[in-house]
């Protein structure tokens, strides 16, 4: 009885040790990808945004989000780099799953429909 109070703080605290030590494992793997950024990077932001490297410096990263638009953020705002394999694994995956959407086989896309009834605009 007297070692059940010592049993159960151990096993509250190597959970505790063993997450904060995956913690600081994953930081440093963050840390040092911001750390290895460069030009030409495709990236994510930490709010979603894709964009391309054009510009480093030693807390900010430019970023083209379109063409000729560029835009400015800190280094710790990169969440991961993308390589060309992921970006077309995904437009692979949204144009399957857009597919099935529309009850269209995958080798097929569906054509948008032309709406004739739609409002037009005219200049008075």
């Amino acid at each position: 009885m007297d070692l059940l109070l010592p049993l159960l703080l151990v096993a509250l605290l190597i959970p505790m040790f063993l997450g904060v030590r995956r913690q600081k494992r994953e930081m440093s793997k963050v840390t040092e990808m911001q750390d290895s950024l460069k030009v030409g990077d495709r990236v994510v932001t930490t709010s979603g945004l894709f964009g391309t490297v054009v510009e480093l410096d030693d807390t900010t990263v430019d970023l083209e989000i379109a063409e000729e638009v560029v835009t400015t953020w800190l280094r710790q705002s990169i969440r991961e780099v993308r390589n060309d394999d992921d970006a077309t694994e995904d437009t692979t995956a949204e144009t399957t799953e857009a597919a099935s959407s529309n009850g269209v086989a995958d080798d097929h896309v569906a054509a948008p429909e032309a709406a004739d009834d739609a409002p037009r605009l005219t200049k008075d």
